[in-house]
């Protein structure tokens, strides 16, 4: 089998949400219940590359990290490519491509590595078969793999909107991410204490299931996170870090304790991040700025001003662990959203519109 020569990359950063998605209302639109508020951070990434093969559509082939891709890992890839390739008539009985991912983020520990994944493979894929989508459109296709693979494709601090509440239709239509207006003035940065960097016992969307179907705590969850969100996107927008930490510390905080009503409770805080936890309240209380949030894991992340990133980062190393021995801390400031290099053998006209441009 020989592949048609070229090919796209595309590169996608991990974001980490400030004001948390926590629950969807459609489960195969990938509709969320809120709308939510990340940031896109610099330090953890996604290359992707695909190439279109001399082979009919279905016999996809995919590598992530040099290694070939299986169970359902695979069969959530295989229906993104199907996904791609039903988006235009002319390409619903496309070529099969071959993916080849590697990933510099964790996976399955709660880094955000599915943002990052499947927002450079909605940039490739849709790029290699010639689909004309613009930004909005790619926040709305890599949606579809990963709900918060929707902020990754622009940089820095981002909405994702839930979209018309009542419609699933028009749901599908306006349910996409999109920057914020942000003061030039707020310079941030993140200190990310790993505490596991294993995958999780229980995945994201499993949890996320039980949570809605389960938990009383849901409904004053998304009441909370969407006023949550226009509080942050204010903040954000008149340079107020204090005022931005609080919301994101809270939003985790509500997010953990909802998991927690669920039955049985989903429990990814572990004694090791309550610790972390304890530091950060420490650092606050010595006048540090400093504000915790934690997704999906039991690792935690940690907000603060870009000068104080190394004051942070000594504090959180200096913690000693439940058991021993202290966290491993990986640093990280606002990063770029997503990026696409078409080979010079892709024919005129492919690369996606607007896809390689910079994000507002």
């Amino acid at each position: 089998m020989s592949a048609e020569p070229g090919g796209v990359t595309a590169v996608a950063h991990a974001n980490i949400a400030l004001v948390k998605y926590w629950g969807k209302r459609d489960s195969t639109l990938m509709l969320p219940a809120t709308s939510s508020v990340s940031l896109t951070l610099d330090a953890f990434r996604t290359t992707t590359h695909v190439e279109l093969l001399d082979a009919p559509a279905g016999r996809d082939e995919v590598v992530l990290d040099g290694e070939p891709l299986a169970g359902t890992a695979l069969t959530k890839v295989l229906a993104f490519l199907h996904l791609v390739r039903s988006q235009e008539p002319r390409t619903a009985t496309a070529q099969a491509a071959r993916v080849t991912s590697t990933n510099e983020v964790p996976t399955g520990a709660g880094l955000a590595s599915s943002a990052s994944a499947f927002a450079a493979l909605a940039g490739a894929a849709a790029t290699a078969y010639g689909l004309d989508l613009g930004r909005r459109d790619l926040s709305r296709l890599a949606r579809r793999g990963s709900g918060s693979a929707s902020r990754s494709v622009y940089g820095g601090f981002v909405v994702w909107h839930a979209g018309d509440l009542t419609d699933p239709a028009r749901g599908d239509l306006t349910s996409y991410a999109e920057p914020l207006p942000t003061a030039p003035e707020l310079d941030v940065a993140m200190a990310v204490a790993v505490l596991d960097a294993g995958p999780k016992k229980i995945g994201s969307r499993e949890a996320m299931a039980a949570t809605v179907a389960t938990s009383p705590y849901f409904p004053a969850w998304t009441e909370h996170t969407e006023a949550d969100a226009a509080e942050a996107a204010d903040a954000i927008a008149a340079g107020d870090l204090p005022r931005l930490g609080e919301i994101a510390e809270a939003s985790a905080m509500r997010m953990h304790a909802t998991m927690l009503a669920a039955r049985p409770a989903v429990r990814y805080l572990a004694a090791s991040s309550l610790a972390v936890l304890d530091a950060v309240a420490d650092l606050r209380a010595a006048g540090v700025g400093a504000w915790a949030t934690m997704d999906a894991g039991p690792n935690v992340k940690v907000l603060c001003e870009g000068a104080d990133l190394d004051v942070v980062a000594a504090g959180l190393r200096g913690i000693v662990l439940p058991g021993g021995g202290a966290p491993h801390v990986l640093l990280a400031r606002p990063g770029p959203g997503l990026r696409i290099e078409a080979s010079a053998a892709l024919p005129a006209g492919v690369l996606a519109s607007g896809a390689a441009e910079e994000p507002a």
